[in-house]
């Protein structure tokens, strides 16, 4: 078994490019999302209320549900010891059955805190073919060095 990723704060700059991950939407990734989020509207899990009732094409992915794709993505691409701070996006069309998600993302900038933490802020975006789907931004907090674990930060230590 291959050893996991963790990307420390040395080894990321602003500009780099986080690698892209594609995801092939179905019908089960909406209705679990939407139940994983106990999110019980039916124009995520009922095809003949999205298109006759809403009007869109499908059934389509809830909000939950991108934000959790977003948080995989992030920690992904930082490993297990990369911990979340913040995440904020914006959805500008729907996801559907059949799409194909693409992630992407560029580190904007990089630091330090008063407590020592390392810090990433990151731009990132969900594209379904040309179309840009969901722009987001993140805070994830990353190792200073091989020994430092974000997770273990506490109180004034954690300020994201």
């Amino acid at each position: 078994m291959a050893e996991a990723q963790n990307v420390t704060l040395a080894e990321v700059e602003a500009g780099a490019r986080l690698p892209s991950l594609a995801v092939d939407v179905t019908a089960t990734t909406v209705v679990l999302g939407a139940m994983a989020s106990r999110d019980w509207r039916p124009m995520h899990h009922d095809y003949q209320f999205a298109t006759e009732r809403n009007g869109v094409q499908n059934i389509f992915l809830n909000t939950p549900n991108q934000a959790a794709w977003f948080e995989r993505y992030v920690t992904d691409w930082t490993g297990p010891k990369g911990r979340l701070g913040r995440i904020q996006f914006r959805m500008k069309t729907s996801v559907f059955p059949g799409d194909c998600m693409e992630f992407g993302g560029v580190v904007t900038e990089t630091g330090t805190d008063a407590a020592g933490g390392g810090w990433a802020d990151l731009a990132l975006e969900l594209k379904v073919g040309d179309r840009v789907a969901t722009e987001c931004t993140a805070r994830v907090a990353l190792p200073v060095d091989a020994d430092d674990n974000p997770w273990k930060r506490r109180g004034d230590a954690w300020r994201p």
